[in-house]
Order: structure tokens, then sequence, then C-alpha cells
């Protein structure tokens, strides 16, 4: 209308002035630092598979003197003059030294707060031990070093074990699996190793000249010791965690998981111990081609660890387990069979299947003991290696016994240890009290 003067809009203040800065000054100026877990998951998580290598490596370096001990045994007897029982004695201690190793050692990770540098000082406990054994003058000194030696050995396990599946809980299968692929590996190439050596020196100079690789990764791990991450102050192992300890696993579920763990164990044992022998006596192989025949087994085994372990944290625990040993058990009750039929190449086969998988599921097995206790990672791995390496083994004792009324006996044993732990397996609940999903 005339007259009537209209005033021109209000201009509109932006609320949000970041679209006027230039996008440097935004950057500096305006923006809080990000989220560095968050924008990069994949970087982090990176970060955490870093010690997978190194740890698994540490694994092998520490395991391959251990590993070969049956191997240089019957030099060491010839030259001490020591018969067969003295020898067993010897083996026994050895493994009766580990077994020291590993519930200390458990109890350690859990409570100690700079767990690389312990981790690092396994390396010259293993290393200057199996030294000094290889200078020991009689069998009673050769003895007690061989068991320090190994109860070094065996501390490493739970340490390493526990910060694994510490900085990766979703992935605690796999996690063990990839660790364990260094330790199968020294059981595969350390007893080659000491019968080259063996071929031009004793005994004592090829253990001097096995325990390099142990000493080398000790002075490397002076530097990867600082990638382990610090755990969070905890307050020691007391009097209330002992008993908290005792009242989990001696409740009905406890025990039938310890009786799952040890059964499992023991099959495992009796089915691998008596392979070599069988190999060679029974069908005749030459040792080349039944060193050729049980390493691939074992390598076989190496390499399903992760795979199955890493299968267990996505379909559960249960269903890998029972799968591996239940597969186990129709290979072992097969070996009778096909050797009726002379079929050897098929018993390698079903020898294969059978050791592969048993030894696959041991990463879940060690999972669903860490899930069943919800804490205390490091102690409830000591307390699982241990009984493996104590009970388990008692399952050589049991094969060696079946195989002496007949070589194919040792496998229906092993068969039938699996399908006790199969019992076992469906009769206790594999539920984390902690968490809801089954495991």
């Amino acid at each position: 209308m005339l007259g009537v003067r209209v005033s021109p809009p209000a201009p509109v203040i932006p609320t949000d002035y970041t679209d006027l800065i230039p996008f440097k000054l935004l950057n500096c100026a305006t923006l809080k630092m990000p989220d560095m877990q968050n924008v990069f998951p994949s970087l982090m998580k990176a970060s955490r598979r870093s010690l997978y290598f190194p740890f698994s490596l540490g694994h092998f370096a520490n395991d391959i003197v251990p590993c070969s001990v049956v191997v240089l045994a019957p030099a060491i007897a010839m030259e001490m003059g020591l018969n067969p029982m003295e020898v067993g004695l010897l083996l026994t201690l050895h493994s009766f030294g580990s077994a020291l190793g590993y519930l200390p050692s458990g109890l350690l990770a859990d409570s100690f707060r700079n767990r690389g540098n312990l981790l690092m000082l396994t390396f010259w406990w293993v290393g200057l031990g199996y030294l000094f054994a290889s200078w020991a003058p009689g069998f009673w000194s050769l003895a007690l070093l061989f068991a320090l030696a190994g109860c070094g050995d065996a501390a490493w396990h739970p340490l390493a074990t526990a910060i694994l599946v510490q900085s990766n809980p979703q992935n605690r299968g796999q996690a063990l699996g990839l660790h364990a692929i260094g330790g199968t590996l020294s059981a595969v190439i350390g007893p080659v190793i000491v019968g080259v050596l063996l071929a031009s020196m004793d005994w004592r100079e090829a253990l001097q000249w096995l325990i390099l690789p142990t000493l080398l990764v000790g002075v490397l791990f002076l530097w990867i010791r600082k990638w382990v991450p610090e755990q969070p102050q905890r307050k020691a192992f007391s009097k209330e965690d002992l008993q908290h300890l005792w009242k989990t696993w001696t409740k009905k579920r406890g025990l039938l998981i310890i009786c799952l763990i040890s059964s499992y164990h023991m099959s495992l044992v009796a089915l691998m111990s008596m392979i070599p022998l069988y190999l060679r006596e029974f069908h005749g192989l030459s040792s080349a081609m039944t060193g050729l025949a049980f390493g691939m087994m074992v390598l076989f085994g190496a390499f399903m660890q992760p795979l199955m372990g890493r299968l267990s944290d996505r379909a559960g625990r249960r269903r890998v387990i029972v799968f591996g040993i239940a597969t186990a058990a129709v290979c072992a009750f097969m070996i009778p069979v096909l050797e009726n039929f002379g079929l050897l190449s098929m018993i390698i086969m079903f020898l294969l299947i059978g050791v592969g998988l048993l030894e696959g599921v041991r990463s879940s097995v060690l999972a669903a003991a860490v899930e069943f206790t919800g804490s205390r990672e490091g102690t409830t791995l000591g307390f699982a290696f241990t009984l493996m390496d104590g009970l388990g083994a008692f399952g050589a004792l049991l094969a060696g016994w079946a195989a002496g009324i007949q070589f194919s006996h040792a496998f229906l044993l092993a068969g039938i240890l699996c399908s006790f732990s199969l019992i076992l397996c469906f009769s206790v609940s594999l539920r984390s009290a902690s968490l809801e999903n089954p495991i």
C-alpha cells in the first residue's frame, strides 16, 4: 500500500557457524579429538592381534627343548648306563617339574601388573636350566635340573594364554588356537633337529645347540615385552580367593568339567602315544616314513586349533567339542576294523583325521574352562594345564598297557575314553555363569 514502508526480512543468523569456518580451522579449533577406538576399530584390532605371532613364536622357543627330551633320552641312557625304569623316571620327573609350574604361574598372571617381564624371564629360565643340565655329572642332578627347566617352560603357558584371552575376550578359542600352533610345531621340528644333531655329536652338545632358539627369542622379548599391555592392579591372591576357587571347582558342575578336561586329554595322549610304535613295529614302516606320517598328524592338529577355536567362538563350545571328540572316537574305533583288511593307507588317513580333530578342540576346551569360572583367567588356565599334563598323562600309561595285549587295543581304549568324554560333555552345562548365551 502507498505510504507504507515494508521492512526487509531480517537476516537469518546461522546457529551453526561451522559452515563459515574453513575446513582446517574447523578441524583444529571447533572439534574435539575423535575417539580413535571408534574411528579406527580395525587398527585397534590389529594392535591386539599383533601379539599372536610373537606369542606363538615364544611358545615354539620355550617348548622346543622339552619336546625333544624324549629323543635325547636313549643317548643319555647309553652314556650314563641307565636302565629303562630309570629312563622312565627321568622323563616322569621332567614332566612333574612342568606340572608344578602351571598353577603358580597362573596366580601371577592374575595379580602381576607387568607380565611382559615375566614372559621374558621364562626364556632365560628355560635356556639356562637346560644349559646347566648339559653339564650334569649324574642321574639325580640331571633329573633335578630337567625338572627345574621344565617348570620354567610351564610358567610361560598360563601367562601368555591369559594375556591373549583377556585382550580378545570375544575370540578366546581362536586366540588359544593361534598360540598353540607354536607349541605343536616345536613337537614336530624339535625331535627332527635332535636326530640330526645326535648323528654328529653327543647329547650334551646337542642340548647346548638346541637351547639357542630359546635364548635368541629371549633376547627378542627384551623389546616385545613392552608391547604387552599392563593389566589394572588386582588384589593379590588371598585366602578368600583360594576358598572361592575351591568352592567353584568342587561343586558338581566343577567336578564334571574337571573329569571332562582330564578324560579328553587322556584320550588324546592315549591315541598319539602309541601311533609311532604302532606304525614302526606292527606295520614295518621305516623311521623316516613313521616320522613323516606322525608329523603330518601333529601339523594337521596344529592348524585345526585356531580354526576350530574360531568356530567355537561363533557356533558355541559344546557343538565344536562334541563334533571333534565324536569324530575322533569313530576314527579310533575304525582302526581295528581297517587293520583286519590290511588297509594301511586308510589307517593313516583315519588317524590323521582323529588326531587332528581331537587336538583341534583343545583350544575350545580351555576356553570353556575360562568361561566357566568367569574370572582369574590365568589361574583357571594354569589349573587346566595342570589337569591336562598331570592326570591326562596317564593316558599313555593306559595305552601302553592295552597295546601290550594287542596293538589295536590301544586305539579301542582311546575310543572308549573319547566316548566317556562325550557323555560328560552332554552331562555338564557349558554355560557361563556371567553370560546368558550358551557357550
